[in-house]
């Protein structure tokens, strides 16, 4: 039995489609208020709970044998939910002498940033994790492909694109049917087995090509449209005074937006010998989802 959390999010829900593709079962580890009805369609047995419960998660780990952390925060509880909710899963998943435990962590988790409770709180999950006598495979992975279908389908309406920061900035841009595909092979893989991943996409992008790959996609001349940062600072310095929560939160896109997130070529080739994988381009992924349905 695999338990996946976040399992109705972009990564996790992709997890599960894959693990009952291959009539494996998989406890999803849901939301009340999250729709979850495909996978219960899929043969998913679906476990309401709430991961801030630490009764909840003792339950939810009850005859697992592998166990998938792919879920995330909302804002302000990082210190509850990346990092708390992590720990439980793994004190609980080796009370049940678990066989590997996967967890979604995020590129650049050891660069020490310290304006970001999220980023702080994977790092310290990763701290923990490798300590633990159980075996894991830990997976980085850069900006999500997916992220990006918003901005992809209002400039196939528009012929505008939006882009905070510099342009210059370089990432790795990643199909999240890739990750999900990765995190099912690592319990499998001895070569996987205690193991950290960068995990991006073939190419190393910078921000402005992406208006010219949507260019290419659409057959559309971009028209992009460029924000210093000093507009995010600004709306974090406002928002601060009347909610200090979601101005630490803005502080991780923040992050995001400032720095570069991108994995090596060595890196992109690890990850395909290991998974025996090919990684999905970014363009390939918005063809599929946007063209091709």
């Amino acid at each position: 039995m695999y338990l996946v959390t976040g399992a109705t999010g972009s990564v996790g829900k992709r997890i599960v489609r894959r693990l009952r593709d291959r009539d494996l079962p998989v406890r999803a580890f849901v939301r009340l208020s999250s729709n979850y009805a495909e996978l219960e369609q899929r043969g998913a047995e679906i476990f309401i709970g709430d991961l801030a419960q630490e009764r909840d998660i003792r339950k939810a780990c009850r005859d697992v044998r592998y166990i998938i952390s792919a879920h995330g925060s909302d804002s302000g509880q990082a210190q509850a939910i990346d990092y708390r909710a992590n720990v439980d899963l793994m004190d609980f998943g080796q009370e049940n002498r678990i066989d590997h435990f996967v967890y979604v962590s995020v590129l650049g988790t050891d660069r020490g940033y310290q304006d970001s409770p999220v980023f702080k709180a994977k790092r310290e999950v990763e701290n923990t994790l490798q300590k633990r006598d159980v075996n894991y495979t830990i997976l980085r992975p850069s900006g999500f492909a997916s992220n990006l279908l918003p901005l992809a389908e209002r400039f196939r309406d528009t012929g505008i694109y939006f882009a905070i920061g510099d342009l210059k900035n370089r990432s790795s841009i990643l199909s999240p049917d890739d990750l999900a595909e990765i995190a099912i092979q690592s319990p499998q893989h001895e070569a996987a087995r205690n193991q950290i991943f960068a995990v991006g996409g073939p190419e190393i992008l910078t921000r402005e090509d992406i208006p010219k790959i949507f260019g290419q996609v659409f057959q559309k001349d971009p028209f992009v449209v460029n924000l210093p940062l000093t507009v995010l600072d600004g709306v974090r310095s406002a928002v601060g005074f009347l909610n200090p929560e979601l101005q630490r939160s803005l502080g991780t896109l923040r992050i995001l937006l400032a720095n570069e997130f991108f994995c090596t070529s060595e890196e992109i080739h690890r990850l395909e010998s290991v998974f025996d994988i090919q990684m999905e381009s970014l363009e390939s992924f918005l063809r599929r989802y946007l063209l091709n349905r």
